[in-house]
This record gives C-alpha cells, sequence and structure tokens, in this order.
C-alpha cells in the first residue's frame, strides 16, 4: 500500500491537513451516519473506508468541522468522496478551501480520470474543473443504496 505525503495549509481559523493522525472518527461518523449517501453507516465501517483512503480533514479550535476522502491509486484514478463541511461553519469558503487542498496534493496530479458522485453541489465541483460524465452509457454500477440502514 502506498503512502500519501501529509499536507496541512492554514485558512482563516482553520487547518486543513490530509494526516491521518489528526482524524476525529466520533465526529466525522456522527455526520456520514445521517447524510443522505450514507445514512445509518457504521463507526467501524467509516473507520475502514477512510484507512484505506487519501483523507482531509477541517479543524477549527472546536474541532473537526470538515472532511473528505479520496480513493486513488495516485497514478490514473481518483474517486471523491463523503465531502462535507458542519452546518454552522459554511459559508465561510472552506468547501472551495477544501477543494483547493484535495486538487494541488502531490498524489493526485497526473491523473487520468477524477469522479465524485454529488445530488447538489455541482456549482462547487464544477468550479475545480468537474463536469457531468461525457458518456453516461459506458459508466455501470452495482449500487446498494439500503445497506448501511440494514447492517448491525
Amino acid at each position: 500500500m502506498s503512502q500519501h505525503p501529509s499536507v496541512e495549509e492554514s485558512f482563516g481559523d482553520y487547518l486543513i491537513s490530509s494526516d491521518p493522525a489528526r482524524l476525529d472518527f466520533a465526529a466525522i461518523h456522527a455526520f456520514l451516519t445521517r447524510v443522505y449517501w450514507s445514512e445509518g453507516i457504521s463507526r467501524e465501517l467509516v473507520e475502514r473506508a477512510a484507512r484505506g483512503t487519501l483523507c482531509f480533514g477541517v479543524y477549527h479550535v472546536t474541532g473537526q468541522v470538515g472532511f473528505a476522502r479520496v480513493i486513488t491509486d495516485a497514478a490514473t484514478f481518483a474517486y471523491l468522496s463523503d465531502v462535507y463541511v458542519l452546518e454552522g461553519h459554511r459559508g465561510r469558503g472552506l468547501s472551495k478551501a477544501l477543494m483547493r487542498a484535495i486538487m494541488t496534493h502531490p498524489s493526485l496530479q497526473g491523473l487520468r480520470r477524477f469522479v465524485l458522485v454529488t445530488k447538489d453541489a455541482h456549482t462547487l465541483y464544477e468550479a475545480f474543473g468537474f463536469r457531468r460524465v461525457a458518456e453516461p452509457e459506458s459508466y455501470m454500477e452495482i449500487l446498494r443504496s439500503d445497506l448501511y440502514r440494514h447492517s448491525p
């Protein structure tokens, strides 16, 4: 398994970091278990998923207030997932700062394909070069949308 370099950058009163030692899994799980894309996900699954990905945290003196993770081979492909900023910290440019940190990370340069799925944040991602899938008929998936709600 490859190691990704840790990067950190300040953004006003906030810190954006890819250091996995900083991650607050209680905070990450508390948010992810209540959003549409991962409702009911177990903490164990959140931690297992994070261990296998490049994670970014957004931190304030009050604790972790944002998160994103990138599933990547660090050579040709990346999938951006679980992006959020807590409601009380939105409207301050944090999602854009988080995306800048992701898009400039050394492990994510020169990729042939970088993808994501979003229901409501197209404008944010379009500002960073993401576009709707050019050939959606080429994409296939196995989607188990209720899987987390039925897990122990």
